[in-house]
């Protein structure tokens, strides 16, 4: 069984957490963060298990998250 460290992007969308995997491109979404990440995580899995080939061999790839600063005029 592999083991996959994959990145979670949060955002919310009116009452929703919406969670998507950038890796995969898996998306789910939940009523609390936890929730979300639970849901994405179960989906995310699924997906391995159903498209296994799908999956990159090596995710060194990965996407940088970071945030920074807008300021308006």
């Amino acid at each position: 069984m592999a083991v996959y460290n994959l990145t979670a992007v949060l955002h919310k969308e009116e009452e929703l957490y919406v969670a998507d995997c950038p890796e995969l491109g898996t998306v789910s979404q939940g009523r609390t963060v936890e929730e979300a990440i639970g849901n994405l995580k179960e989906a995310t899995e699924l997906f391995i298990e159903e498209f296994p080939d799908q999956v990159p061999e090596s995710l060194a790839e990965r996407p940088l998250v970071t945030t920074f600063e807008a300021r308006s005029a």
